[in-house]
Parts: C-alpha cells; sequence; structure tokens
C-alpha cells in the first residue's frame, strides 16, 4: 500500500480520481443511443378530433389568449400569467388575481401542455379546452361576468369574423371559445433543446457535465428523477408531496386531496414538466425555490416536512457536485427562443 503524505499530492490523486470516474460515467450514454428514443417527444402534438389544428383557430385563440377585455377588470389576460417572457409563466412565487390579489399557488408553465393527461396543479381539469375558461369565470382571476362577455364578442365584428373562419357554423360559445385557446396554446412547444439533439446522435449538443447529470437523473440510488419527470415529457402525469415548507403551516394547500380525497394524496401536487425549466423560475407550486439549486437542496434534504411524503423522495442521494451536474443537464432541456409576435386584436 502506497502511503500519501504530501498534501498537494494527495489533493492531486483526489481530482484526478473524480475526474476519470466522471469521464467514465459520462461516457457510459451515447448520443443516438438507440435506448434514448423515448425521450423525444411525438412529431404531432396531440390533439383532439373536434378540435384539430388549423391556422384559423390558431390565430383566434392567441387573439383570445392575449385580449385583455376577457377580464372583469379589462386589466388581465391569459398572457398575463403565461407570458412569453418569464418560460410561458409570470415570474412571481404566486400568481396575481383580479385587483392584483395574491393567490395561494404559482402559474403553471403552458409549456407543452397539450402532451398533459391532466393540468393544473391539482388535476381537476383534464384538458385543455377543459381548463381553458377557468380563469375567467373564477372570481379571485379574470373575474369576467361570461354573460357580458359572451354578448361583447358576439357584438364585435372582428371577432364574429375570427369565429366563423375558425369554427363555421358553430357560433360564438364557451365551447368555441375553450377550444380557440386550447388551439393555441397547444403551439407552445420545446421540442428542439441540446438534450433533443443529443438524443438525435449529435454528440458534442451536450456537455459532458450535462451528460453526467443525466445519468444522475435516471440513476435510481442517486436522482431517481426520471421515476417522476418521465419520457417524453419529464412529467408522469401523478400527483406527489415533496415536504415543501409549506405544507407544514397550519393550513396547508391540500392539492390533489381536495379533488381525490386519499389519504396519500394530502399535499400532492402535479409533476411538471422539465422542458425549458429554467426559464420558469421561481419553482414549485408555492414558488418557495428561487433557483435550481434551490430546487436540488429540497430533494437533497428530502423536503423540510415530514408526514406524506411521496417515497420517491426518500430515495433520493444527491452529493454537492451532483447536483451542479443535474442543474447543468436541465440547462440542456431548454429549446432556442423564437420571437412571439402579438396578434392584433379586432377593435370593433
Amino acid at each position: 500500500m502506497i502511503t500519501v503524505k504530501n498534501d498537494f499530492l494527495r489533493t492531486s490523486l483526489l481530482a484526478l480520481t473524480v475526474f476519470l470516474s466522471q469521464s467514465s460515467l459520462a461516457a457510459t450514454i451515447k448520443a443516438g443511443d438507440p435506448s434514448l428514443q423515448k425521450w423525444l417527444l411525438p412529431a404531432e402534438v396531440p390533439q383532439p378530433q373536434d378540435n384539430r389544428l388549423t391556422p384559423e383557430r390558431i390565430e383566434l385563440g392567441k387573439m383570445l389568449f392575449w385580449d385583455t377585455r376577457l377580464s372583469g377588470d379589462g386589466n388581465m389576460s391569459c398572457a398575463s400569467c403565461h407570458n412569453p417572457l418569464y418560460g410561458w409563466s409570470d415570474g412571481l412565487p404566486t400568481a396575481r388575481g383580479s385587483k392584483s390579489r395574491v393567490l395561494d399557488r404559482a402559474s403553471p408553465v403552458v409549456t407543452n401542455s397539450a402532451y398533459n393527461a391532466v393540468q393544473m396543479w391539482d388535476g381537476r381539469k383534464r384538458t385543455l379546452e377543459e381548463q381553458a375558461m377557468g380563469p375567467m369565470e373564477a372570481t379571485v382571476e379574470m373575474n369576467m361576468d361570461i354573460g357580458r362577455l359572451f354578448k361583447w364578442l358576439k357584438s364585435n365584428r372582428g371577432y364574429r369574423q375570427a369565429f366563423e373562419r375558425a369554427y363555421p357554423g358553430e357560433g360564438i360559445n364557451q365551447s368555441t371559445l375553450s377550444r380557440a385557446i386550447a388551439s393555441y396554446e397547444r403551439t407552445i412547444i420545446s421540442n428542439n433543446s441540446p438534450f433533443d439533439r443529443w438524443v438525435k446522435g449529435e454528440a458534442k449538443a451536450m456537455s459532458e457535465q450535462q451528460v453526467r447529470g443525466f445519468e444522475i437523473f435516471l440513476d435510481q440510488d442517486r436522482g431517481n428523477c426520471a421515476v417522476c419527470h418521465s419520457a417524453p415529457n419529464f412529467v408522469d402525469n401523478g400527483f406527489h408531496n415533496l415536504g415543501l415548507a409549506s405544507y407544514g403551516n397550519e393550513n396547508p394547500d391540500m392539492g390533489r386531496f381536495t379533488q381525490l380525497p386519499l389519504p396519500r394524496m394530502k399535499g400532492a401536487f402535479k409533476t411538471p414538466t422539465l422542458r425549458d425549466i429554467s426559464l420558469s423560475a421561481p419553482y414549485f407550486h408555492d414558488g418557495s425555490a428561487a433557483t435550481l439549486m434551490d430546487v436540488m437542496q429540497t430533494y437533497a434534504d428530502r423536503g423540510y416536512v415530514e408526514g406524506n411524503i411521496s417515497p420517491e423522495i426518500e430515495r433520493i442521494n444527491l452529493s454537492e457536485q451532483d447536483m451542479h451536474d443535474l442543474v447543468a443537464f436541465m440547462q440542456a432541456l431548454t429549446t432556442p427562443r423564437k420571437p412571439v409576435t402579438l396578434p392584433i386584436l379586432p377593435l370593433e
């Protein structure tokens, strides 16, 4: 056995050992490997038969999505909480509603919501069509008088023409309005990130650190991330209690339990996609994590409040380097952004 007494040599050998182990780890998964193809999103965006995507429906939905006149005070639109400037969220810990009221939950991102089997943090809506009018109807959110809304839309010549082009002969009603907004939301897609290009075989699309992060992401004994953030959209359409500090409040948000009253659903919230995750800070349903490193620390600590925590969290075992590597990997899930052009809204 060789005993290393020199601190410099000891440090150098340790650094070399770490480097060699990391290099070996990064080499275990190769770009373009057939086993990775499950991580690519389907080429066709999921869409119901009664609301197939057309240019006319997308155009109408875009106008409605950005039009503040769909709110009670005329100062909020869907884009107020789902803004491309903030990764299709709003950059706030929790959303702001009517009269700037601070709401209990963060604005979820719209990105890739077309691929979700459930919508909203507690899963109370299943489709984009079902959730489209929810914020308008909610008094704490957009607080819109729905009767007044449709009376105004039907009196507006520009909207009458746009609805007729999008849904000929169907008129202006909750169904056509919801389907139009859902159509626009289905165009908000992230599927061309460095990770996607790496999966397709572009070996240099991700750095060695990002590949190491992906290894940790898959490793059941370390990150165990893929158990919830699964292929291809990095979601499992499930609900989990992460042991966040807010769950220890006197009257905590019960999350999915309000919709499905099973004990294990107490404090459980829907798994969000990790695609474009670097654009939409802060994180978690309560906005309690300011950065991705804060998110990693939460998992490394296995939550902060015991009781009903999801079993998957108990298996996470992260070192400081693991957390940095995972953050680097998540940064590789961002598709290069394209400019978003605002619609021209009909004045009359």
